[in-house]
């Protein structure tokens, strides 16, 4: 459905295209790396969703959802509505087959997102789903939000970027020298661990899928920043990567050797 692109890094600064959904023929593109940098690609990823906003309280951001040609078979939701109704901090729990993760979003920084989250939760898309994909070298996610469990599926709606947290990261110098030698522009931030943020394949792809990160990692500031993880979660999350992935995208980045399960997210 939609193509695929790479971010070229050096080896010391492995950076996934962390993608939110795509065609199930790109499949076997998923399972590629750049040959010319240590680079990992991701399930593709969703519909332009217009012009990226910063944050907002509720009431007063205007959000946007255009129907995409992407969806998870047999699941249907309904697109959120376009006035965020929440604010502030929402705490959400995942329950999954590792133990309770614990989220904290941030209505005001990145409410559009919040919102879809929110939304796809009370509808019940995240249950009974399972994690796709692990890395282990570079940078450290866990990433999720698929029912399909291919990396190729969303909830046929997209949605643009929220950057203004991911902007105020801190940067990596070095990492930030080695990807602007690899010819790629702007700065690279450290990802903090507790950080969960928007998996995409480029600006204003935002779909359902989304990233946990359990150890500090460098990434530019293109992937929506909207919440944190409690340290049982984080803790979790990386007792978990002890175990690997299966390298099916590449050589620490594939599906988790010990599946992570979700069986319900709850808001409140």
């Amino acid at each position: 459905m939609l193509s695929r692109a790479s971010l070229a890094l050096t080896a010391l600064v492995p950076v996934l295209l962390l993608s939110g959904c795509g065609s199930a023929g790109s499949k076997a593109a998923d399972s590629s790396t750049s040959s010319t940098a240590t680079t990992t690609t991701a399930p593709a990823g969703t519909a332009s969703a217009g012009t990226a906003t910063g944050g907002a309280p509720a009431g007063t951001a205007s959000c946007s959802y255009p129907t995409s040609s992407e969806g998870s078979a047999g699941i249907k939701v309904t697109a959120p509505p376009t006035t965020p109704s929440t604010s502030g901090t929402v705490a959400v729990t995942m329950k999954t087959s590792i133990g309770d993760i614990g989220l904290s979003l941030d209505a005001d920084g990145a409410p559009c997102t919040v919102n879809s989250f929110v939304s796809l939760a009370k509808q019940g898309y995240f249950d009974k789903t399972s994690c796709h994909r692990l890395t282990t070298q570079g940078i450290a996610v866990l990433q999720c939000g698929d029912p399909s469990g291919t990396g190729s599926g969303g909830p046929g709606y997209s949605f643009a970027d929220e950057l203004t947290t991911a902007k105020a990261l801190k940067t990596d110098a070095e990492a930030t020298k080695q990807y602007q030698a690899a010819g790629q522009s702007g700065d690279v931030k450290t990802y903090p661990a507790g950080t969960i943020a928007m998996a995409n394949a480029g600006p204003n792809t935002n779909g359902s899928q989304f990233f946990l990160v359990y150890a500090d990692s460098p990434l530019p500031p293109a992937y929506t920043v909207f919440g944190t993880i409690d340290a049982a979660g984080v803790k979790a999350i990386k007792t978990d990567a002890a175990a690997g992935s299966d390298d099916a995208y590449g050589t620490g980045d594939g599906h988790p050797k010990k599946p992570v399960d979700i069986t319900a997210v709850t808001v409140g």
